[in-house]
């Protein structure tokens, strides 16, 4: 026979009664707050204004910091500060008849130094450098002459009669590496003309002006 008896309370008046407590709520902060003495209270206040602050101030860090880690301005692309102007032939003996050397005056208007090497003489079948250094460097601010030799190597594609010629240059700078044309104006077509004439007037080469284009700029990853 069975039967169902009378549901003890919990809260037993025994005084080694027990039972064990599968899930509950914790006691609330309101709880225990009322529980503290006036001068933990006052404990409490404390140390939490001061981990308020705390945080406010890693909280501005980062944003105070970038302003003053902020890098400087961009240097310019060197082909934008870079001009170079035609002086005239130098005075050089001896050179042979498919050798010429021509005077310019290379500048740098701002940014930092730029490194220039002459690569190209508008047409196939010259070749070009800077003399006595393939490469140099300009400082911004500064004005350098610069001598480069020019040399006939195939007058078969060549025209007697150069029109817009132009030097191929690279530049260098903090910035980037270009490659760009520098287009002159009559003296240094004629000049490089009376080269031509000198070198090639006997061979097969062309009678008639050749137009070079105009000066392009290409940027080097």
């Amino acid at each position: 026979m069975s039967g169902i008896g009378p549901v003890e309370s919990v809260d037993s008046p025994e005084a080694n009664g027990s039972y064990e407590v599968i899930g509950g709520d914790p006691p609330h902060l309101t709880d225990r707050w009322h529980t503290l003495s006036p001068r933990a209270r006052r404990a409490v206040l404390a140390a939490g204004a001061a981990a308020v602050l705390g945080i406010g101030t890693i909280l501005l860090l980062p944003a105070d910091s970038a302003r003053q880690t902020d890098p400087r301005p961009l240097a310019p692309w060197p082909a934008n500060v870079t001009s170079w102007r035609y002086i005239g032939l130098a005075q050089t003996t001896d050179s042979p008849t498919t050798t010429g050397f021509f005077r310019f005056a290379v500048a740098v208007e701002s940014g930092p130094a730029v490194t220039l090497r002459v690569t190209g003489a508008a047409f196939n079948g010259l070749t070009a450098q800077a003399v006595p250094e393939p490469s140099f460097t300009v400082h911004t601010g500064a004005t350098r002459r610069v001598t480069v030799e020019i040399s006939v190597s195939d007058c078969s594609g060549l025209p007697l009669n150069a029109d817009l010629a132009f030097l191929d240059v690279t530049l260098r700078n903090t910035r980037a590496i270009q490659r760009h044309s520098f287009i002159f104006g009559d003296s240094y077509s004629k000049d490089l003309s009376q080269l031509l004439h000198r070198a090639c007037s006997t061979t097969n080469a062309r009678p008639g002006p050749q137009p070079s284009g105009s000066a392009r700029s290409q940027n080097v990853d």
